[in-house]
């Protein structure tokens, strides 16, 4: 049976690490042995250390959930929402776990906007969505989920062309709802950290490249991409039912955390987890 609201996990998210992001960069990279294990082989969490949860309350912690959605594109660009799994997925839900008092699930998972569980789960992430296609039953679903409560995060999408599909798919979603681009001020850059700037992630082959020059930003065709926009689609209430971040790539700041040292200091620890955080603690808290 279908949930009809989306249930609250947490009233209130304090941070456990108040003093700057204490933590060390993971000892390992994107393909080190440690990724690997046992006789199978790969140890499906790709090195990222594991913890319990209260079998009493396995139902009322955080779960990451990445959305699988289809990709209609005859340029055939990107890796769809498939982008950065699993290393992401994983590293923020631990980062989540390790800074916040928040009750995080260690075991991501992936869902359609169709099927029944979307309801039991507050937050939803979907990635370079440049190519998205929404079929009409899940138009219906995620129309739902977000009046219901529900909380989508969109990222890693750059140029106009990428952000004018998923611009035609929301429209299909929200007629009369236009995304708004929220100020510096808004909560969701003060809320646990307090961010200076919108801040602009880059992929980490770019910001290698791009190191010497100041480049932060993917280029495309169609555009200037060195801007990044933070857009919002709220609801009646003025709550954020949609983030939009364009012009960055926050799940790069996740899943490269451990492949180089400046990446990870510059990009995971000053920008993309805060942010990510931020994110979070406002979903749960509106």
């Amino acid at each position: 049976m279908k949930r009809n609201v989306i249930p609250l996990v947490l009233a209130t998210i304090t941070l456990t690490l108040i003093a700057g992001f204490g933590f060390a960069q993971r000892g390992r990279g994107r393909f080190d042995r440690d990724r690997f294990g046992g006789r199978d082989g790969y140890d499906g969490r790709g090195g990222v250390p594991d913890w319990e949860i209260d079998e009493e309350f396995k139902h009322d912690v955080f779960t990451f959930v990445r959305i699988k959605y289809d990709s209609h594109s005859y340029r055939g660009r990107g890796g769809g929402w498939r982008t950065d799994y699993r290393d992401s997925d994983l590293n923020f839900s631990l980062r989540l776990q390790q800074l916040t008092s928040l009750k995080v699930n260690p075991e991501p998972i992936v869902l359609e906007l169709t099927d029944p569980q979307l309801f039991q789960y507050p937050f939803i992430y979907i990635i370079e969505p440049g190519a998205l296609f929404f079929y009409d039953d899940e138009v219906v679903a995620l129309r739902r989920y977000l009046l219901n409560g529900g909380f989508l995060m969109v990222d890693d999408f750059w140029g106009e062309e990428e952000y004018r599909n998923f611009a035609d798919q929301m429209r299909k979603v929200f007629p009369n709802r236009q995304p708004e681009e929220l100020p510096l001020t808004h909560e969701i850059f003060n809320c646990v950290y307090k961010l200076d700037e919108k801040p602009q992630i880059p992929a980490i082959n770019v910001a290698r490249w791009g190191r010497d020059y100041g480049v932060t930003w993917e280029e495309r065709y169609d555009s200037d991409t060195s801007t990044p926009y933070y857009k919002a689609i709220k609801d009646d209430k003025d709550r954020v039912m949609v983030l939009i971040c364009h012009n960055t790539d926050l799940g790069d700041g996740w899943e490269r955390e451990g492949e180089n040292e400046w990446y990870f200091r510059e990009f995971s620890v000053k920008k993309a987890y805060p942010l990510g955080i931020n994110i979070v603690t406002y979903a749960m808290t509106h």
